[in-house]
């Protein structure tokens, strides 16, 4: 096995890094504190090449890897360990590519040139008032009326609400429904690229709202109501009755890239840690590394993020030879247990080491000063369970490792 990244990802992510450290590290403080992420930065990546970034370059994307979204996704935000920026440029990059795998051609060309060019956003759509994790018992009702679907329902927890209200083309959703009837189960779900605003223009039956969130404040979260939206039929993604299992395909992309998020924000708290241990002089002038029981944790925390990193990019090459590579190596049941490694252990490893750091610093890590609270509030988000809970990633371990027949409950 090679682990070596090959000299064009080694390139592109020095690429990233650089780019990260010049426009996003600057400000990523002012971004969290103001709640805004400048429409101007967001044009800036998109013209870098930092969105759609595994999406064919025929529809306007780099015509990348999905290794490579999460290498971008890890730089970025080291440089913003609050991970807004990171997270926009993630659902940018997954969704994009789950639409460009199960979309209608009319959709994926009208619709993903405009997110690689950083002028529309295009994120994920499936939470609802009474159950994230109970996809299957979505309200959400998508009624087919001639050459359109009219939904009705309503989504919560939703990142991109505002942005996509302000950016110039708009933008919409990877969104999940029933098909007719709002009765439980997964066979009659159905999915569409859900447009609330579409160059220039906003819609009829779409009512946002906007959360104040405790953390990530960049990048708005929200919810929305659809009263009577209507929704062409080329905009449907994928058969109908297909839509429970094109969305879980879709979130085993995107929950690589929020364990890369998680990575890259804990990789900058540690090197912070590593930072104050080497200058912080107590007892005679010992520096804090010179104590095991903290150095040892150190060590600890390390093997951690390595073995989360390792999880990440393993599952991220395994992504790619699903859907990128012609014939396909693995299935895409195939990624349930590597994409579920990683989304679990990329969060959970972020949350203790920034409790860790935290401690290290003492009193000065209470402070805004310290700005480190700012990547632990952003990335426990992810541990909370945004794109899947944790304990969600733990049945679907169990479930696949130990048998279905033995960890499933029906009743």
């Amino acid at each position: 096995m090679d682990f070596l990244l090959s000299e064009d990802e080694r390139r592109f992510q020095e690429s990233v890094s650089e780019f990260a450290k010049r426009h996003i590290e600057p400000r990523w403080i002012e971004i969290d504190e103001k709640g805004r992420i400048p429409l101007e930065l967001i044009k800036r990546m998109g013209d870098q090449g930092l969105f759609a970034i595994p999406v064919p370059d025929k529809y306007g994307g780099m015509g990348g890897t999905v290794l490579m979204a999460a290498l971008a996704i890890e730089e970025i935000a080291y440089h913003d360990p609050a991970v807004a920026v990171a997270v926009y440029a993630l659902l940018n990059n997954g969704w994009p590519l789950a639409l460009s795998l199960f979309g209608s051609e009319a959709a994926k060309q009208e619709i993903l040139p405009k997110v690689a060019s950083g002028d529309a956003f295009f994120g994920i759509g499936s939470t609802e008032p009474q159950g994230g994790s109970d996809v299957a018992g979505a309200r959400t009702v998508a009624r087919r009326s001639g050459n359109k679907w009219v939904v009705n329902g309503e989504k919560t927890y939703i990142s991109g609400v505002r942005e996509i209200q302000e950016l110039p083309a708009g933008g919409g959703f990877f969104l999940v429904s029933k098909a007719e009837s709002a009765e439980y189960g997964h066979r009659n779900m159905v999915d569409f690229a859900l447009l609330p605003k579409w160059n220039g223009k906003m819609r009829d039956g779409w009512k946002p709202t906007v959360y104040d969130d405790i953390g990530r404040h960049g990048l708005s979260t929200g919810g929305f109501k659809l009263e009577d939206f209507e929704v062409e039929d080329d905009l449907r993604i994928g058969d109908v009755g297909r839509g429970f299992y094109l969305l879980m395909e879709g979130f085993n992309i995107a929950r690589v890239l929020v364990a890369a998020a998680t990575i890259g924000s804990a990789r900058w708290a540690l090197d912070r840690g590593a930072e104050w241990l080497r200058s912080r002089k107590l007892f005679q002038g010992r520096p804090l590394a010179s104590f095991e029981g903290i150095s040892f944790r150190f060590a600890e925390l390390y093997a951690e993020l390595e073995a989360a990193k390792y999880f990440v990019y393993r599952a991220a090459w395994m992504i790619d030879k699903t859907y990128l590579e012609n014939p396909p190596r693995f299935k895409p049941k195939d990624l349930n247990v590597p994409v579920s490694l990683a989304k679990m252990k990329g969060p959970e490893t972020a949350t203790r080491i920034y409790e860790e750091v935290l401690k290290w610093l003492g009193a000065y890590g209470y402070t805004k000063e310290s700005a480190v609270y700012r990547g632990w509030l952003g990335t426990f988000s992810y541990t909370i369970g945004a794109e899947g809970t944790q304990n969600i990633m733990r049945y679907i371990i169990a479930r696949d490792v130990i048998g279905s027949e033995y960890v499933s409950h029906t009743g």
